[in-house]
This record gives C-alpha cells, structure tokens and sequence, in this order.
C-alpha cells in the first residue's frame, strides 16, 4: 500500500527526488499516482540501474538478498516473493543453509543480528537507527 511505501521510507525517498511533501499528501490514496510521480522524477539512469538489479547474489559462502530464503529450497529455485518477504521460517531457523543469507527487512535494534547461519543488517535506518554495511573478506565479517 501507498502507506506502507511511506512509512518504511517512502517519503524520504520521494523527497530526496524532489517530490514535495503535500504532492505526497494529495496522492496518498493512489499508490499507483505515488508510483508514477517518483518514476517521473528520478533520472533514467537510477531507474534503469534499479531494474538491471538482480534480486539476490552469491559471493563465495554468502548469499545476499532482501529478506531472507526459504530453508530446503535451493538457491537458484527461490521465489521473488521468498527473497522479498519471507520472515516466517527463516528468522527461527537455525539449519545450517549451505550458505550464510545476509538479508535485512527485519529491523534490528540498532546492531546487526549475526547468527551462524544468517547476518541481519537491517539496523532500523527507516526509524532513524543506523545504516549498516557489511565488509566480508575471505569469512572475516565486519560491519562499517
């Protein structure tokens, strides 16, 4: 939904491509208008970067993505929606997946969440926590 959108975001987002606040206000209801005002304000270059992305990547024994996989299915056969939202048997998961998932999507409290398995570092930068990056060399993990 539009508000979803907004309140993870969204709005600084929008913002940062120059959409004004009230413009966001009066489209509110339209995640669709909300959708088109940003494609209309972001150069061709960022849009066309976004859409060559994949959604995920493996690097050795890390396998990057959004949100997570879905223990027992391979890698190469997850589902978008998978790699995009799973929370529910991933998080509780203490299996060991073949590979380590480093995923965010689940706010932490401010710190990564390293797990033997996974490295979550969504560190709640859309409620004003910081942003986290991850530096992996060989299988030494340190975050910046």
């Amino acid at each position: 939904s539009a508000e979803m959108f907004l309140a993870n975001g969204g709005e600084a987002t929008l913002a940062s491509y120059g959409v004004e606040a009230g413009l966001v206000a009066r489209l509110l209801g339209s995640h669709a208008g909300l959708g088109h005002r940003l494609r209309d304000a972001m150069p061709a270059h960022h849009h066309e970067f976004l859409e060559a992305l994949a959604l995920s990547f493996r690097f050795g024994d890390f396998f990057f993505c959004h949100a997570g996989i879905r223990p027992g299915v391979p890698l190469d056969a997850q589902s978008a929606d998978d790699l995009m939202w799973i929370r529910a048997g991933f998080l509780d998961c203490d299996d060991d997946l073949g590979v380590v998932v480093v995923h965010g999507h689940t706010p932490t409290r401010g710190r990564p969440d390293l797990r033997g398995n996974r490295i979550d570092i969504d560190t709640g930068a859309v409620f004003g926590g910081p942003l986290t990056c991850v530096a992996i060399e060989g299988s030494a993990v340190r975050f910046l």
